[in-house]
């Protein structure tokens, strides 16, 4: 099992959605669907989700319908989203986060898988925010190497394109790590809104 320290993703994306302004928020994202206040809303709702996956506090937060309506945003967001990506941080630093089973978007599964979702959703979606608000973006290096793992694990996944990701998009061999993770996950490394 390999356990890392998700702080420096986490203030990755606190520093992403810190840039972001008001006249963004109903921007376009390369997540299908989703606006950039939507994005957030998810990045919100996964880290407090992921936090108590990691605490085994099982319940209302973490048997979420991975179906449920696009999330949107409260008031307080500016606020409550880099306290829950710090509380997200902290709480997988415990290894006891990453032994056992646990629970998260209602589904059960190992602990050191759920972190290696949490790494993925933070990378991919710190990538999604960056590029719809036209800001720079380098993930963790341990966080990435977590996120392409598991992306390389989900892409023999037969149900692959019903499920969490879309088909994936193949880029050249010569791409950069994050453009092959993105990639994997269902997205085109050269999206721009």
């Amino acid at each position: 099992m390999t356990t890392f320290d998700l702080g420096a993703q986490t203030r990755a994306v606190a520093r992403l959605a810190e840039s972001v302004t008001d006249e963004q928020l109903a921007d376009p994202t390369p997540c299908p669907d989703l606006a950039v206040r939507n994005l957030l809303g998810h990045l919100l709702g996964l880290s407090v989700a992921f936090r108590d996956a990691a605490r085994k506090d099982l319940g209302p937060t973490t048997d979420t319908d991975p179906n449920a309506a696009v999330p949107d945003l409260g008031p307080g967001w500016r606020e409550d989203l880099p306290k829950a990506l710090d509380e997200l941080a902290e709480a997988w630093r415990d290894p006891a986060a990453w032994t056992g089973d646990t629970r998260a978007g209602g589904v059960d599964l190992p602990a050191a898988v759920a972190g290696a979702v949490v790494a993925d959703e933070l990378v991919v979606h710190g990538w999604d925010l960056a590029r719809a608000t036209g800001q720079d973006y380098a993930p963790d290096p341990a966080a990435l190497g977590s996120a392409l793992t598991f992306l390389r694990a989900a892409a023999n996944d037969p149900d692959r394109g019903s499920g969490l990701f879309g088909p994936v998009v193949e880029v050249p061999e010569s791409a950069t790590l994050l453009d092959r993770a993105i990639g994997l996950s269902g997205r085109d490394p050269g999206w721009r809104p």
